[in-house]
């Protein structure tokens, strides 16, 4: 088995290439490609990723996305919550430009309000493209709360996570193949620590760091729009404040208390990013 470093430090890598030892076809030699060009580290974070699409895939994806989304809905193209909702978005795109430009600079931002007060969402796609319903306006109720939203939205695609998660889903069967192949305690053992990591065998948890991921890059870029992150925590407590929702470990998200507890860790951090963008003079 190979032990090279780039197998170390993506143990999906490590774990396909058990795969294909065991398992010789094509699809599973593809996969090795897949992921021997797939693994790079998410922005601003650090966290090794795999992601077997390239930027340009994930925006013409996002951009198809986007019109069938938005078919057949009511937006709101004018008024006093939208000049703030694209005030706002126009703001966090600049701040994430700043912070990420390697990612955002290639992303042609846009913002719709969409008229659906049931909603309490708001969305970001590969490419930048998001959109907010009039449903969250209430939770959010000042700009720093939309602000609080919109930089969450705008790290997962800064992030992203779609390309992430299209790459993990196609390599689901592939790694259980895998793991039934496999022979030896030292392969399972590999199998098993990749499909953890990359929550081929835990969806939910791995969900739940990413949205974990986008609240601190969301956190810094908003604040490095010269919004109040603190408003964060107001957000997040309003929106707990809903009920409903479930226990944690069955979740694609965190529960709001989880949330609260670890912006208030981050919070520091950010308060300084927003301190050292209003000295500037810019926002």
């Amino acid at each position: 088995m190979s032990t090279d470093p780039e197998s170390r430090h993506c143990p999906l890598l490590r774990a396909v290439r058990v795969v294909a030892d065991r398992v010789a076809t094509p699809l599973s030699l593809v996969a090795v490609v897949l992921v021997a060009v797939g693994c790079g580290q998410v922005s601003g974070t650090g966290r090794t990723q795999l992601n077997a699409f390239s930027v340009s895939d994930e925006i013409e994806l996002g951009d198809e996305a986007y019109a069938e989304m938005l078919a057949g809905v009511r937006t709101i193209d004018a008024g006093p919550q939208h000049a703030m909702v694209v005030e706002v978005t126009d703001r966090i795109a600049a701040a994430a430009r700043r912070l990420h430009p390697e990612i955002a600079d290639l992303f042609d931002w846009e913002v719709v309000l969409i008229d659906d007060d049931d909603v309490v969402n708001a969305w970001a796609l590969p490419g930048g493209k998001m959109a907010v319903y009039t449903g969250i306006l209430p939770y959010t109720q000042t700009p720093d709360g939309l602000a609080a939203v919109m930089g969450h939205e705008a790290a997962h695609a800064i992030a992203r996570h779609g390309g992430e998660n299209l790459t993990r889903q196609g390599l689901v069967n592939l790694v259980l193949i895998g793991a039934s192949a496999a022979v030896d305690d030292e392969d399972g053992v590999y199998i098993a620590a990749a499909a953890s990591a990359y929550g081929l065998l835990g969806e939910t948890a791995f969900s739940r760091s990413q949205e974990s991921e986008a609240d601190e890059l969301g956190l810094f870029i908003a604040a490095d729009a010269g919004y109040d992150p603190r408003e964060a925590i107001g957000l997040w407590e309003r929106m707990g404040g809903r009920g409903g929702e479930p226990p944690e470990f069955i979740s694609t998200h965190p529960n709001s208390r989880t949330r609260i507890e670890r912006l208030e860790a981050l919070m520091p951090a950010a308060m300084e990013i927003r301190r050292r963008r209003l000295e500037s003079g810019a926002s």
